[in-house]
């Protein structure tokens, strides 16, 4: 395949490419290969001020005629121009995707169909925002109302690392829907497809401000936008540590906070199952996007009547999965995102071992690739519900495996977890799926696979897995606020006080 250069891009402010206030930039590093294969601009604080100027701006410019009070339908042809112009370079950003994080090419190149849709979808919900205004309600008599749904304001996204430009996506299409400006910072780790959104926002004629675009690192751009006094709502998603200190940052202003974090989440697979099938789906509930996902079902429970069969089938799978460069065809597990999580994940690895756990399969570098931030896919056995390993999240591909008897011995397993924000059931038996998908505490809940996602349908989770909502009809109600107008409709005075001589 051809070689695709790293675009040489600076931050966007204002509409337009602007160098970092310090001047400083940061490596673009291919975990493939470990090599430096481009930069990206590092923001700090005052590049943070200029953008949230810019947002607070363009929110205003025209007393709002321009944009925040616009009609939706104004604000749905910006999007739809820049669903378009995704498709049109679609090729483009998913090797740029896969360079960047080390994603295998297929999955890149759906992600970019879902940055697409997701635009397109709620390009649809700012026409329909129209139809939802002036709302009437019900009061007794003399009094009318009616409800206004308005943009928040100037909201603060930081998204992260695995999905970049689709996670950023989740946020800025219903922002902008909305009729929010904003201020996006990507993960330092994986910032270059979000960089390239902002020349799609140029080349469609996003208005000035609208958008606006800092990378660089946590504590120096991110940690300045959460706690900015003049942002209005700031949503997040990455870890639990951060989502903490993002609250910590937002409580002074006290401005909203949506939070999606964490997870360790559950796949109860029955004994009435067709093993390969549910190999296959708890493989990819685990495995997909290189285990760097925050709603992998990566505690395996699985009934005992089936468990030695099911597992041995599940290592001979894990062993027919091709782990190469991501830009290699049939690719299906790229490398971790940089070196630290690579170590970390190893560490993780090591630490159940010396707890007792029997590493089934993988947890090692692959012989055939001396280079790029590599491991095998790993299932461990031999797992007890104290060990590390089974109760904190590693965000690589790594899977625990776990025996039960009895429904309730599984449902209990599934919800002995601080987080919840995903799980999934494996059955033949319809009322059996009903009642775990009611009983585990989690937002989003699997039948009969694991992992599918749609711009249609809500998506967070419980617990310590953040709250607030993104994504499904209610995505866009994040960045609005509802004004209540009510009007005394009678000619007759109030009457409360006595009138003056």
């Amino acid at each position: 395949m051809g070689s695709l250069a790293i675009p040489q891009r600076q931050l966007f402010i204002d509409g337009e490419w602007r160098a970092p206030a310090l001047g400083r930039r940061l490596p673009v590093i291919n975990p493939s290969t470990e090599a430096a294969i481009g930069e990206i601009p590092a923001g700090t604080a005052e590049d943070v001020d200029a953008a949230v100027a810019a947002a607070r701006a363009a929110l205003k410019r025209n007393r709002g005629r321009d944009w925040s009070r616009a009609s939706g339908a104004v604000r749905a042809k910006y999007l739809r121009a820049i669903a378009a112009k995704i498709i049109e370079r679609k090729s483009d950003l998913a090797r740029l995707e896969a360079l960047d994080c080390g994603k295998p090419l297929d999955e890149a190149a759906w992600d970019m169909d879902d940055v697409a849709g997701c635009f397109e979808f709620f390009a649809g919900h700012a026409e329909a925002l129209d139809k939802r205004q002036n709302a009437q309600v019900s009061l007794p008599e003399n009094f009318k109302c009616h409800l206004r749904k308005e943009p928040i304001g100037v909201v603060g996204l930081i998204t992260p690392w695995n999905y970049p430009l689709l996670m950023a996506t989740w946020k800025v299409a219903p922002a902008l829907a909305a009729g929010c400006t904003a201020v996006l910072k990507p993960s330092e780790l994986a910032s270059v497809t979000c960089l390239e959104l902002a020349d799609v926002c140029k080349e469609v004629g996003l208005p000035s401000g609208v958008l606006n675009i800092v990378t660089g690192l946590g504590p120096e751009a991110g940690a300045p936008l959460s706690s900015h006094p003049d942002v209005d709502k700031v949503s997040f998603t990455g870890s639990y540590e951060t989502g903490k200190k993002i609250m910590i940052a937002a409580a002074p202003t006290v401005k909203p906070v949506t939070l999606e974090l964490g997870g360790k989440s559950p796949i109860v697979v029955f004994d009435d199952v067709d093993i390969d099938k549910a190999v296959e789906w708890t493989l990819f509930g685990c495995f997909w996007t290189n285990g760097q996902i925050c709603s992998a079902t990566s505690r395996l429970l699985i009934h005992s009547k089936i468990a030695k069969e099911f597992v041995e089938r599940m290592v001979a799978w894990s062993k027919n999965i091709k782990v190469s460069d991501p830009l290699e065809e049939g690719c299906r597990l790229g490398p971790v995102v940089s070196e630290g999580q690579y170590e970390k994940i190893k560490k993780f690895v090591a630490n159940a071992k010396s707890e007792g756990a029997t590493i089934l399969t993988g947890g090692v570098r692959p012989k055939h690739l001396e280079k790029g931030f590599y491991i095998e896919p790993t299932i461990i056995t031999d797992v007890s519900t104290s060990m590390e390993i089974w109760r904190e999240e590693v965000f690589g591909p790594v899977l625990c495996v776990k025996e039960f008897s009895s429904d309730d011995e599984a449902i209990e397993l599934a919800n002995d977890t601080h987080y919840g924000l995903a799980g999934a059931v494996i059955s033949g038996d319809r009322e059996r799926c009903q009642r775990v998908s009611e009983e585990v505490n989690a937002g989003c809940i699997w039948v009969n696979c694991s992992q599918p996602c749609f711009c249609q349908a809500p998506w967070g989770g419980n617990k310590r897995s953040g709250f607030g909502r993104e994504l499904g009809e209610g995505g866009i109600d994040n960045y609005l606020t509802i004004k209540q107008v009510t009007e005394y409709t009678s000619d007759e005075p109030w009457g409360w006080y006595k009138s003056p001589a």
